[in-house]
């Protein structure tokens, strides 16, 4: 969306939450939480216009609250493990 607040534009249909997004150093990518797959929640990156969506996360427990390293490289996030 504009700095204003128009022209939104939704980058996810799931119909799971989408939550916690994080934009990486660069603004090309955003990491996020996710319940889909019938999964508890999972870490999830796509491209900044919703493209290119992939779990990166797998586990039983919970993941979320991503936060991108300052080079990119890397996602740190919270865990029930």
């Amino acid at each position: 969306m504009d700095t204003d607040g128009s022209n939104q534009t939704r980058l996810t249909s799931d119909p799971a939450e989408d939550e916690y997004p994080s934009w990486s150093p660069d603004g090309a990518r955003i990491a996020f939480t996710s319940s889909r797959e019938d999964r508890y929640q999972e870490i999830y990156v796509m491209n900044a216009d919703g493209s290119g969506q992939a779990r990166i996360t797998n586990h039983p427990e919970s993941d979320r609250d991503p936060s991108w390293s300052p080079d990119g490289t890397r996602i740190a996030f919270e865990t029930v493990r």
